[in-house]
């Protein structure tokens, strides 16, 4: 069975889906705001609150966009160069521990995606498990660097190839076997035929090629139907973006989830996971009265005396069938039996009315 814990919880297999709110970018640079994210959060049924932990010019180049041509995707509509983004969207490094220190007084876990070994010196301290981000996929000498922390490690698989994923999760296992493999299509937009790019069924080459790890879904679509999907595939863990309010201005805030949509999509997956079941074919408890009442018995179809050899046209089968009812797919093991008791037109025969 593929689990291990974060922090207090075990993931995985057989385990309560993990629900991660990737505040990411939406507190604006304002700790207060933050704050509230994080209650917000823990309020929506999130297991986690995800913090990004970065210095601008360590993860983008200001001369490589500055001469890349243009702004592109989803950062074609930014206001502001990448760069600048970027440096708005960084957080002081002494909010690590205050973020910590805020998440365990709400009951939420903490954890960051860092982009530098800087950053994961820094936040190993305060973190029980990584969270590597699609664009690093790539970069195996952070992935390595942040696998030997000897942590737990997610690793979302955006943009990439199965020989990327392959590489990656090569790379993590030489330090970790406590890996989430998160499907992910990297598409910041808002465009409303996002959900054709997702292909949750991807999921299903991750389980046949890595069977030993935690699947996952970090997702940017509007909504909850891409991990209803997901959890019908395996998935376990899930990330999406979080924001108290759509319709602020910020590059996150347009297709993340809200407190509502959240606690919507939280209650939903819940109930798909009970309703998922551990796949044996059983009669449920909860079926039991349904089979008397549902299920057909074999009924005389006229008065029938001691002494009578069953035929064929004796016999039909009408709803219920009591205790010791016989199955209408037993008729033939009847036929030809003689009866020690009679029987009533529309009375359900059982062995006790059989000669032995």
């Amino acid at each position: 069975m593929n689990q291990f814990s974060v922090g207090q919880k075990l993931i995985g297999d057989g385990h309560p889906l993990y629900f991660i709110a990737d505040i990411g970018a939406n507190h604006e640079g304002n700790l207060e705001r933050a704050y509230k994210l994080i209650e917000l959060a823990k309020e929506a049924g999130a297991d986690a609150a995800k913090f990004q932990n970065f210095q601008a010019s360590k993860i983008v180049s200001k001369f490589g966009f500055d001469n890349l041509g243009g702004q592109m995707g989803h950062q074609a509509n930014w206001k502001k160069s990448v760069f600048e983004i970027y440096e708005d969207a960084s957080i002081e490094k002494s909010w690590t521990q205050l973020l910590k220190e805020k998440c365990d007084e709400v009951g939420i876990d903490y954890f960051t995606s860092a982009y530098d070994f800087e950053s994961v010196d820094l936040v190993d301290p305060f973190v029980d498990v990584y969270k590597i981000g699609s664009g690093d996929i790539t970069w195996l000498e952070i992935m390595e660097h942040i696998a030997k922390k000897g942590k737990p490690v997610m690793v979302a698989s955006g943009a990439s190839e199965m020989a990327d994923v392959q590489r990656a999760i090569s790379t993590l296992k030489k330090h970790t076997n406590d890996i989430v493999l998160m499907q992910c299509n990297t598409n910041y937009t808002v465009d409303p035929d996002k959900y054709k790019y997702v292909n949750l069924n991807v999921l299903k080459a991750y389980k046949t090629a890595f069977p030993d790890v935690v699947l996952g879904l970090s997702d940017h679509t509007f909504g909850h139907a891409t991990v209803l999907g997901a959890i019908a595939l395996g998935a376990t863990v899930f990330e999406k973006h979080f924001t108290d309010d759509n319709e602020r201005e910020g590059p996150d805030h347009k297709f993340a989830m809200n407190p509502t949509t959240w606690r919507n999509m939280v209650d939903r997956s819940n109930e798909l996971m009970q309703a998922m079941g551990d796949g044996i074919k059983r009669i449920e408890p909860n079926e039991k009265a349904a089979i008397v009442v549902q299920q057909r018995s074999l009924r005389a179809t006229n008065d029938l005396p001691v002494g009578r050899k069953i035929s064929i046209e004796d016999l039909e089968a009408l709803r219920p069938i009591p205790a010791g009812g016989i199955q209408p797919y037993r008729i033939t093991e009847l036929v030809g039996k003689t009866l020690s008791a009679p029987l009533k037109k529309g009375e359900h025969i059982t062995l006790n009315h059989l000669e032995a």
